[in-house]
């Protein structure tokens, strides 16, 4: 259709029929409209009358009303259950089963979902639901559509569960004696085998075996294939039924003979049976029948009967797994050997030509193999356990690599699925599989990338502390290529138009700071998450990326980037020009109160929040009246005394000057919260005991954190110090080496010992700090993060004192004006607690004073 332009139109005789023409098509819209409506005769003849009840509506409707009435009453069945059971089965259930005799598929299909719903929500008892339902039921089971016929199957199958055993004897089992026999016909004999299947585990198995077992070799022995597979499929529930002894004598000779007949369903049938009953068959039975069976499926399954592969590589792991005990070594490597041939199904050929240069394949083939490759990468981790996981390089390696590298999508989302339950059986050796994790987390599909980010933060985990064989330096040469792939994979999602992966994948970067270093994070991975929530459109990526930037500076280890991040925040977002930012500033206080202790909060963040209740849009006053409760439950009585004067003070404002109805609404609701809040107090109290526990556990992880970073400070310090003393001290030796050998014994000896002592007080500097390390480490891990988990407060005065030692340990030196500028230097530093500092840089000690006036003695002498 040409576009018309109203500006530039030409009214000539010939354009004048080009815009006639237009405008019809235009009406083209509006005719379908038009013919839908009803005509005054259809209405008042689809008219009730209003004041009849549901149940006189109900019984009218399906008297004298169209199918679509009828349908519409059907559906509602359940509800008039519920309301008035009685009259229901009294008027309306027998004009419904009436009705059936002559409806429609759609009617039928809605009577047997609404029969099932009465069914589950037990509006009557068993006893009336079998009396009034059971029978209707039955009548329609043979229905001629095969859909409605199955759709009633399902609703009996459901009721036999509940119905009484003589209930099912009765009404059930003896007439399926006859609709079971030969003359009956094929769809009657295919529901009997599936009611066999449902029957024989309500029986005991004397019963089952006196009057299921005969009707189910006849079954078994059908002239139509279609009952034979179907009775062969419900085997497993009969062998279930009858116990083990039953199942040796009756149902394996039964499955022997169906797994060689002639049709090819009947024989997959009957091969999917023997697997699943693996586990009933004693190990003569395995060995004797079971494995010459599945032997020669394998041989015909690439040779004559392909129908059977997909099958054979779905249950091949369950398989080999089931049989592990009787294979020799011999058929151990014959399976192995065919598995790894259906791994690489239609990607080769046996001489090693690829599909190319021989004849193309056809596309229903293609899709098969494509099948068995993903059947394939489905049983990866039971072939694994089938290899044992210390031969997996040697024997498996070769086909993971293949699977993780396969053309088809599928299949490279089957192995991402799997890859955690691979890691996990590797254990120690899940270093060998790490290039094909980065090979998945830069794939091309989005649809592998999201598979794989479902246990992205327990495969991490394995990759970086996997097993404790594991090489540090494997470790720590996963990391680098690691990176990049991480951070590949994260904007091919945000350049996509699937959010929800996006999103996802940046919920499971939060657990970054358990693999990664704190630098790494901080210039890969967190100005990305902050970038992520200025410029993205998303609201939930928004988020998302906000609560894994919080978790960063959560556990970010420098003081300097942590400020810089804060600054950030409270400057872009805070104090940003889109009120959209603002929105996010306040989404983002949120988590910091969640992940941070209440007094991190109040330092950075409690003011900046005060400052946008000036905030000229509405929506952002709005979303920080909802938030002030919170903002509220961070204070403590008295030290926080002057931010709740500024909060009350932010809250009389908003009463007297908002103008905004909404705004306003919320502010005086959010006025009521606030004054039935209790602020706690810095003492514990009973009410507040765990909260003020997990703050008080926050808040010392937060100052280790600061201790930490002081005190790889400090090593550096002391590192380049002890350089230059021992420079000096091979000076000052080098020279006393000239003068009488008595006088040289003596000063190599006292010097030695200080050397010694500084050595010593350095090794133990050093192991200390191994230990604060390790710590933080165990900090940083998730299952520390729970209260109940989190040490106690006796552990951190140990970690105090232990680090006082420490900074004691530190004062040892071979000068008095070494000693005094090392105290000084200390004594400045404001990054620790004022307890902390106390012990830490204590310089007054009289042992050591002691110790230098002995020393310096000893040098006079």
């Amino acid at each position: 259709m040409r576009p018309i332009i109203f500006s530039k139109m030409d009214f000539s005789h010939s354009n004048l029929f080009g815009y006639i023409e237009d405008l019809q098509e235009l009406t083209i819209i509006e005719r379908p409209v038009r013919r839908s409506l009803k005509t005054p005769e259809e209405i008042e003849r689809l008219t009730v009358d209003e004041e009849l009840s549901d149940i006189e509506r109900a019984v009218y409707l399906l008297s004298s009303g169209q199918d679509i009435q009828g349908t519409s009453v059907v559906a509602n069945l359940p509800v008039l259950m519920r309301q008035n059971p009685a009259e229901t089965l009294r008027r309306v259930l027998p004009k419904i089963r009436e009705v059936l005799h002559v409806a429609g598929v759609e009617m039928q299909l809605t009577a047997a979902v609404s029969f099932l719903t009465v069914l589950q929500e037990e509006s009557v008892s068993i006893h009336t639901y079998s009396h009034s339902f059971l029978q209707i039921i039955l009548q329609n089971l043979e229905h001629r559509d095969a859909g409605v016929s199955n759709a009633w199957l399902e609703t009996l199958l459901a009721v036999i569960e509940a119905l009484p055993k003589e209930t099912v004897r009765h009404e059930i089992l003896n007439p399926l004696v006859s609709k079971a026999q030969l003359s009956q016909t094929l769809q009657s004999r295919l529901v009997s085998c599936k009611i066999m299947g449902k029957v024989a585990n309500k029986f005991e198995a004397h019963v089952i075996k006196r009057e299921v077992l005969p009707l189910v070799k006849s079954l078994c022995q059908d002239v139509e294939y279609e009952v034979r597979t179907c009775m062969c499929r419900q085997l497993e529930h009969v062998a279930r039924g009858i116990g083990t002894e039953l199942t040796k004598t009756v149902v394996l000779p039964e499955l022997v003979e169906l797994a060689r007949d002639e049709g090819s369903s009947v024989r997959l049938a009957a091969f999917e049976t023997l697997v699943n009953l693996l586990d009933m068959f004693d190990a003569d039975d395995r060995s004797q029948t079971v494995l010459p069976l599945v032997k020669s499926f394998c041989e015909k399954s690439f040779k004559a009967d392909e129908s059977i592969l997909v099958s054979l590589s779905f249950h091949l792991g369950k398989l080999c797994n089931g049989l592990y005990g009787i294979f020799t070594p011999e058929q151990h490597l014959r399976f192995l050997e065919f598995y790894k041939k259906l791994s690489t199904l239609g990607l080769q050929q046996e001489n090693g030509h690829n599909d190319n240069q021989l004849h193309l394949q056809t596309l229903e083939q293609e899709k098969k193999y494509i099948s068995v490759r993903k059947n394939c990468a489905y049983n990866f981790p039971a072939m694994i356990v089938f290899v044992d996981p210390k031969n997996f390089n040697l024997e498996l390696y070769s086909i993971f690599f293949c699977l993780c590298h396969d053309p088809e999508v599928p299949v490279r989302y089957t192995m991402a699925i799997s890859f955690f339950e691979v890691a996990k059986l590797l254990n120690s050796d899940v270093y060998t599989i790490h290039k094909e994790l980065v090979t998945l987390l830069q794939d091309e599909s989005l649809e592998v990338l999201d598979a794989l980010v479902g246990h992205l933060p327990e495969i991490l985990e394995l990759m970086t502390n996997g097993g404790e064989n594991s090489g540090s330096e494997s470790k720590l040469l996963s990391i680098p290529d690691l990176i990049p792939a991480l951070t590949t994979a994260e904007q091919r999602a945000a350049t996509s138009l699937k959010w929800r992966t996006h999103e996802k994948l940046l919920q499971k970067y939060a657990c970054l700071p358990h693999i990664i270093s704190s630098d790494q994070i901080y210039y890969r991975f967190l100005h990305r998450m902050l970038t992520i929530i200025l410029t993205n459109n998303v609201l939930p990526v928004q988020k998302a990326a906000a609560r894994t930037l919080c978790v960063y500076l959560r556990y970010n280890r420098k003081q300097e980037q942590r400020h810089e991040v804060i600054q950030k925040l409270i400057e872009q977002l805070g104090q940003g020009k889109s009120y959209w930012n603002r929105l996010r500033f306040l989404d983002t206080c949120e988590f910091i109160m969640e992940l941070f202790s209440k007094s991190f909060f109040c330092k950075y963040f409690f003011l900046p929040v005060l400052e946008l209740t000036h905030d000229p849009v509405a929506n952002v006053r709005m979303k920080l009246c909802c938030l002030l409760p919170k903002v509220k439950s961070t204070l403590k009585i008295p030290t926080d005394k002057h931010l709740l004067q500024q909060l009350e003070l932010c809250i009389r404002k908003l009463l007297c000057q908002e103008k905004d109805k909404d705004v306003l609404t919320i502010v005086k609701r959010t006025v009521l919260e606030l004054d039935r809040m209790e602020i706690s107090v810095d003492a514990f109290q009973k009410r507040f005991y765990e909260n003020d526990l997990l703050d008080q556990e926050k808040e010392r992880q937060e100052h280790l954190l600061l201790e930490m970073e002081q005190l790889e400070k400090e090593k550096q310090k002391n590192e380049g110090r002890s350089t230059n003393n021992n420079d000096k001290m091979f000076e000052k030796k080098r020279r006393d080496s000239k003068t009488s050998s008595v006088l040289a014994k003596s000063i190599n000896l006292s010097v030695s010992g200080s050397s010694s002592g500084t050595s010593a007080g350095k090794e133990e500097k050093k192991s200390k700090l191994v230990r604060s390390q390790s710590f933080s480490t165990q900090l940083l891990h998730p299952k520390y993060s729970n209260i109940d988990k989190c040490p106690n407060k006796s552990s951190a005065t140990g970690y105090t004192s232990s680090v006082s030692g420490m900074g004691k340990s530190c004062m040892l030196s071979f000068s008095d004006d070494s000693f005094r500028t090392h105290s000084a230097g200390n004594s400045g530093n404001a990054a620790f607690p004022p307890s902390s500092s106390r012990n830490l840089f204590n310089s007054a000690d009289p042992k050591n004073n002691g110790n230098k006036e002995s020393q310096s003695r000893k040098m006079s002498m």
